[in-house]
């Protein structure tokens, strides 16, 4: 794995091994192009975080910090890992918590960008946008899921080879007084306290 473009092309990221489905190259490098207007001096949110690809190729591409959201012991020893390679502990924050009840806690606005990729198949997925479209805790959400999961709302959604999805979701385009469970067609384009490790 390595970082694709911005300040950081090139470098190395560690592994969090086999157990971990780390987001291929194309699908983040793919994610932050579509959001790239948005990306300079941007607060980014990275859920599922893993080894934390996402969220230091958002920094590489200009983004202002990033808080990642990661709970498994492989995935965070890579996490700190990487970031201690890159040395952007100072714009960073790792909270090892449980990504739905924190997620959840999130208030309008805390971010301009979230990314979430948890595990495909998972109903996390519904419950963090189902938080979102209730309370859109960022400008822009990305999700990375399975092909075959359904997702509320209206998303621009980009297919990858293999099951791979991208649904990227809007807060402006969303209609706040009609916010249904996750079960509805796609759209057809194709605070309390936190553990902070460091």
């Amino acid at each position: 794995m390595r970082i694709v473009k911005g300040k950081y092309a090139g470098r190395s990221l560690t592994s969090p091994g086999k157990r971990v489905r780390p987001t291929p190259e194309a699908v983040r490098d793919r994610a932050l192009e579509i959001v790239g207007d948005n990306l300079d001096g941007a607060r980014v949110l990275d859920l599922f975080a893993g080894s934390g690809a996402v969220g230091l190729e958002a920094l590489s591409r200009g983004a202002r910090y990033v808080d990642f959201v990661e709970n498994g012991g492989a995935a965070l020893h890579s996490l700190k890992a990487n970031i201690a390679t890159f040395r952007e502990s100072r714009r960073t924050r790792i909270y090892k918590r449980d990504a739905i009840p924190w997620v959840e806690a999130l208030g309008e606005s805390a971010y301009d960008i979230a990314y979430a990729d948890p595990p495909y198949g998972s109903r996390k997925l519904d419950r963090v946008l189902a938080h979102w479209l209730a309370v859109p805790f960022a400008g822009i959400l990305v999700l990375e899921h399975d092909k075959e999961h359904v997702i509320s709302g209206k998303a621009k959604q980009y297919d990858f080879e293999g099951p791979t999805r991208l649904s990227v979701l809007r807060a402006g385009d969303q209609l706040r007084t009609d916010v249904q469970p996750a079960r509805s067609a796609p759209a057809t384009e194709t605070g309390d306290s936190h553990d902070i490790v460091r």
